[in-house]
């Protein structure tokens, strides 16, 4: 009788060992039977399987020659992710194993697999999968995974008013000014400073003034492109940049700004600060040397407008 796996040299017990005599068969079973893994072979052409592990067997129940996605993925057509195309070579040779890293859609277990083609007893291709379950330490890698994403998302951002902080402002404005130098297209910049902040501070406290930069950060975001990047870039100073944009759209954004602001007071305890500030723009020169440069220009414009009164928008070409 044909038991579905090939045979192995394994020498008989010598007698009187009190050992039993065990087939090949039976002693590669006993094996890959112990396996703490999935062991599995199915036909490369149709995909049926010829032989399952008790691990595997534990798991997705028995194999009774049904296709590898029917018992593995309870699918009813062959899985899209197969790597049976990767196994062998233009000629239709087994090629050297392919080891990935997968979750199992059924179970939602994290596997990593050692898939590789050989040939059957009978002569013909088979596919032979060992996936071990890595789950545990899947998880860990993408738990710290998230932790770094998060831990470099809090490093970009201002604590206080949840826009970007300086760091992140020159580092996607930097990647924003080249893309804008390899399109060709406009960009242009705002920066503006809020008006008497300190008498905000020292009249109503250092919490009054908080709360009046959560309130601009607010306006920002409620304001703002998607795209654009905004950034409170120190103390009360704030700065916009938006790509594909001149001037003038710049200005139209600022003076709605600076209405926003007026027209919405913050109310803080039994007060109502209405902040104003004053802002600079620039827009980018095509011979523009740095992100600094442009910044530069816009700082200056917006001085005039503190010169001029505060509460205002001048343009610096």
């Amino acid at each position: 009788m044909n038991s579905g796996i090939p045979s192995l040299n394994i020498p008989a017990a010598p007698e009187g060992s009190g050992i039993s005599e065990i087939t090949p068969a039976e002693g590669l079973r006993a094996v890959l039977d112990n396996l703490d893994a999935l062991v599995y072979v199915s036909d490369f052409e149709t995909h049926e399987l010829l032989y399952m592990n008790a691990y595997g067997r534990r798991i997705w129940g028995s194999i009774d020659g049904k296709k590898c996605w029917e018992v593995l993925q309870n699918n009813a057509s062959p899985c899209d992710f197969c790597t049976n195309h990767l196994l062998i070579d233009s000629e239709g040779n087994p090629s050297p194993p392919h080891i990935w890293e997968f979750q199992n859609r059924l179970d939602n277990r994290w596997y990593q697999c050692r898939d590789q083609a050989i040939p059957w007893i009978d002569g013909r291709l088979v596919r032979l999968e060992i996936a071990t379950d890595i789950t545990d330490r899947k998880e860990m890698e993408l738990a710290l995974k998230e932790a770094h994403a998060k831990a470099r998302a809090a490093a970009l951002e201002d604590d206080l008013t949840g826009l970007h902080n300086r760091r992140a402002f020159f580092e996607l404005g930097n990647q924003l000014l080249k893309q804008t130098r390899r399109n060709g297209s406009p960009l242009a910049i705002i920066m503006f400073d809020l008006d008497h902040f300190k008498k905000i501070n020292d009249n109503h406290g250092h919490d009054a003034g908080d709360e009046v930069l959560r309130h601009v950060g607010r306006v920002l975001m409620s304001n703002v492109r998607e795209a654009d990047i905004a950034a409170r870039i120190g103390g009360e100073e704030f700065a916009i940049l938006l790509g594909d944009a001149h001037a003038a759209q710049a200005s139209e954004l600022a003076e709605r700004l600076l209405g926003v602001m007026h027209e919405t007071p913050v109310r803080y305890h039994d007060v109502r600060i209405r902040p104003t500030a004053s802002f600079g723009i620039s827009s980018l020169h095509p011979d523009e040397p740095n992100l600094e440069n442009l910044m530069a220009r816009a700082d200056s414009a917006m001085y005039e407008s503190k010169a001029l009164g505060r509460g205002r928008v001048r343009v610096k070409p």
